[in-house]
Formats: C-alpha cells, structure tokens, sequence
C-alpha cells in the first residue's frame, strides 16, 4: 500500500515536473514567437521606413530633377534671351555705325564736291585774270609801241639813207636793232608782207599793179611796215598788191 502511494506520487511528482516543463517550453515558445513577431514587425516597420524613404528620396530625386530642369530651362531661356538681345544691340550697334559711315560718306563726298567745284571756280579765276592781265599788258605794251612806230620808222629811213658817215650809219642801225630785239622780247612782232598772199586782216592795200611775175593777189612792195603784239595787230602793213 505504501509503495502503491508512493508511485502515485512519484507520478503525481512526475507529472507536475512534466506539466511545469511544458508550461516552461509553451512560455519559452511563445516569448519567441512573440520575439519572431516583434523583429517581424520591427522589419516590416523597418521596410515600410526604407520604401517611404526610397519613395521620398525618389519623390526628392524627381522634384530635384524637375526643379533642375526648370532651372536648366530658365537658364537656357535667360541665355537665348541674352543672346537674342546681344544680337539685336549689335544688329542695333552695326547699323547705328554704318549709318554715321553713310552720313560720313555723304558729307565727306559733299566737301568733296565743294572742293572740285572751288578748284574749278579757282582754275577758271585764274585763266580769266591771266587772260585780262596779258589783255592788259598787250593793251598798254602796244599803245607804247604804237607811240614809237613813227620813231622806230624814222630809224629804218635814216640806217637805210645814204651817207658818206658810215660810223653815223652803223650806230643808227645799232640803235634800231637793239629797239627790235627790245619789241621781240616783249612780244612785238614784224608782219611779213612782200612774196605774201594778201591778207586784208594784216595788209592795208595803197595800190594794185600789173606783175606777170606775181601770182594773183600777191604783195609785191611794202610802203610802210605792220607790226602785231601777240595775236593783235598794232599796225597794219601798207602794201602794193599783184594782180
């Protein structure tokens, strides 16, 4: 009997062991399980943070490259706008510059015109008054002239008379000469007339005679010599015509 209740309680003993030892293994398990379920979620809290963070950092990446973009565009916009304006103040610069190169121009071929004009007047001045004065100068130098032609006839009367004083005779002819070379130099010129055809603008005719010698119209004497300063005639020469 006692044996008996000794095995009852050592089986009692047994099971109490047995049943302390799975409550122990079912506290343990469901601490582990509690401790699976908790790293559980603390993963998938730890996932659900890394996508929203990959979502935000994706959303951040997309705005920053949106907000780049903008900027890129802006910029692009700012430098195209720089450029059009820079074109559009040197389009603005260039034709302001040629501009004053035309005026320039216009102006510069205006003086110009004004110089050639001046130049013209000036040159035309200068041969009208070189004109008046060798007008002027002949006018007076052949009303000198003509005031001597009487003397200067008198000279050739008296170197071609004849005379025993041959020294008298070669100092007149020495006088005249030196009054002809003085007329020579100062443009006063001899008419020639005998051997000539009769020019009524150079010769005045005292007479007509008969020369069968002559051709016709042809001066044959000269009474009287002419004599011209330049192109005009200060005397005309008087002569005797041919035919």
């Amino acid at each position: 009997m006692e044996e008996k209740n000794e095995i009852t309680n050592d089986n009692a003993t047994s099971i109490n062991t047995s049943n302390t030892s799975d409550s122990k293994d079912a506290n343990e398990t469901k601490n582990t399980n509690e401790e699976i379920n908790n790293e559980k979620n603390k993963f998938e809290k730890f996932e659900n943070s890394r996508e929203k963070t990959e979502n935000n950092q994706e959303r951040a990446e997309a705005a920053e490259r949106k907000e780049k973009g903008a900027m890129e565009s802006k910029l692009n916009n700012f430098v195209s706008e720089s450029e059009t304006f820079k074109n559009e103040n040197e389009d603005e610069k260039f034709q302001d510059l040629n501009n004053k190169i035309v005026e320039q121009k216009e102006q510069l071929d205006e003086a110009e015109d004004r110089i050639k004009r001046l130049m013209a007047e000036f040159e035309n001045f200068k041969k009208r008054s070189e004109k008046e004065r060798q007008a002027m100068y002949s006018s007076v130098m052949g009303d000198v002239v003509t005031s001597l032609l009487p003397a200067i006839d008198n000279l050739e009367k008296a170197a071609d008379a004849e005379t025993e004083d041959k020294q008298y005779q070669e100092g007149v002819k020495m006088v005249l000469n030196q009054i002809k070379d003085v007329l020579k130099a100062n443009n006063v010129t001899e008419i020639e007339a005998v051997g000539k055809p009769f020019d009524p603008s150079l010769h005045e005719a005292v007479s007509m005679v008969e020369d069968p010698d002559l051709g016709s119209k042809i001066v044959k004497e000269e009474f009287r010599k002419g004599y011209m300063i330049g192109d005009r005639v200060l005397r005309h020469s008087m002569v005797v015509v041919a035919n």
